[in-house]
């Protein structure tokens, strides 16, 4: 009979299938290269050779990869549950429906964006390596019935399908590269493209599109798809702590006033407000606001970096994040301090996770919203965290 161990092989060699598979080419064609020049592939038996990996993951079995991480369970009070995306207290009707994930625009043209401060975690990652390597947002929201204008939406990528997934979220976008047909097609993945309203903003037409009041759960409807979790649900993502984190007790933390982004075309960064504890988001040298909800800026509680390579596809600059990966490095930034982490995710639509690199347990985070940023690895030591 396999052991605890063999069966853990087994899940990390169908990981590195995976990633295999995800960055292959297809016919005669030379494999793609990534940022750090060669295509991944990790192997968790060399990482637990090598020490690199905490031992919540060397212990973890195939069977485990869909309830990772496991975070605690709360009791709702009334007629109010704590959001599995922010711990925050919410309605509890809310407590079975699943997410939308919106693909945003984020050419200096298509600002302002509308409704981004609605969104309970919003990703950044560069979607080409054309045109100074301009991100594109996507924004993960819970309460999508609320939403009266959001956007403008634009195209998606592979990549996106897959972090999509690990929230069960719908994704919201505007077609895409010939790419992501065979990913939209994946069992996991339910999409809505294109069709939204249309406002008259004086700008191009592939900046005109939003979602507007009511629009979503008809095209939910009409697409057949269920408004709740289904069975490719990974469970909850984050593990969030019961009191507020302020990491003055980690060795290993540092302050963290401001991060600046290697993203050459938009520049993004953000800086820690004190009064909020929170960190505001500005691009393109000024602060975004959100002009849905009186200006208000974009900020987050939580801030997590992620070392990942990739693998260019074509000479236009479409590329697909190694988002399957482990061991990589990264930073999880809260309250004005900052501490290295290490991050995993084993399968297409499960969980990312975040381990503490000093200790190797699993990190847990502070109740609000959250920004990811998935950071090209021959940039990465471009980084200011400081």
């Amino acid at each position: 009979m396999r052991n605890r161990k063999q069966k853990c092989m087994m899940a990390c060699a169908a990981m590195l299938a995976a990633v295999t598979v995800m960055t292959a080419v297809s016919g005669d064609q030379a494999a793609p290269q990534t940022g750090n020049g060669t295509v991944t592939e990790v192997s968790m038996e060399y990482a637990a050779r090598e020490n690199i990996l905490p031992v919540t993951l060397l212990e973890m079995t195939g069977e485990d990869v869909q309830t990772l991480p496991s975070a605690q369970l709360t009791t709702p009070q009334g007629n109010m549950y704590r959001s599995e995306l922010t711990n925050e207290w919410i309605d509890i009707s809310l407590q079975q429906q699943r997410p939308v994930a919106i693909m945003v625009d984020n050419e200096k043209v298509s600002l302002p964006h509308y409704g981004l401060t609605e969104a309970d975690v919003v990703y950044e990652m560069m979607n080409s390596t054309a045109n100074g390597r301009i991100t594109r947002l996507m924004a993960i929201v819970k309460d999508w019935g609320k939403i009266t204008r959001f956007g403008n939406i634009r195209s998606t990528r592979q990549t996106n399908v897959m972090l999509a997934a690990e929230w069960n979220a719908i994704l919201c976008h505007d077609g895409g590269p010939f790419y992501i047909n065979e990913w939209i097609a994946k069992p996991y993945s339910n999409n809505l493209s294109g069709g939204f309203a249309r406002i008259n903003n004086g700008k191009k037409r592939e900046y005109t599109e939003y979602i507007t009041t009511g629009e979503l759960a008809k095209r939910i409807k009409a697409a057949g798809y269920t408004t709740t979790y289904n069975q490719y649900y990974p469970g909850p993502h984050f593990l969030f702590s019961d009191s507020e984190i302020d990491l003055a007790a980690h060795p290993a933390a540092l302050p963290c006033s401001q991060v600046l982004l290697p993203f050459p075309h938009n520049q993004s960064m953000l800086m820690y407000n004190p009064a909020t504890k929170t960190y505001d988001y500005y691009e393109y040298g000024k602060a975004h606001v959100d002009p849905q909800h009186n200006n208000a800026q974009l900020t987050f509680k939580n801030v997590l970096i992620q070392d990942t390579t990739f693998a260019q596809l074509d000479k236009n600059g479409y590329l697909i994040y190694n988002a399957i990966d482990a061991g990589r490095s990264g930073y999880y930034i809260t309250n004005g301090r900052v501490i290295q982490v290490v991050w995993a995710k084993v399968a297409e639509n499960a969980p990312t996770v975040y381990f503490d690199k000093l200790t190797g347990q699993q990190i847990q985070i502070n109740t609000g919203k959250t920004y990811i940023a998935l950071v090209p690895s021959d940039s990465w030591a471009n980084v200011v965290v400081q």
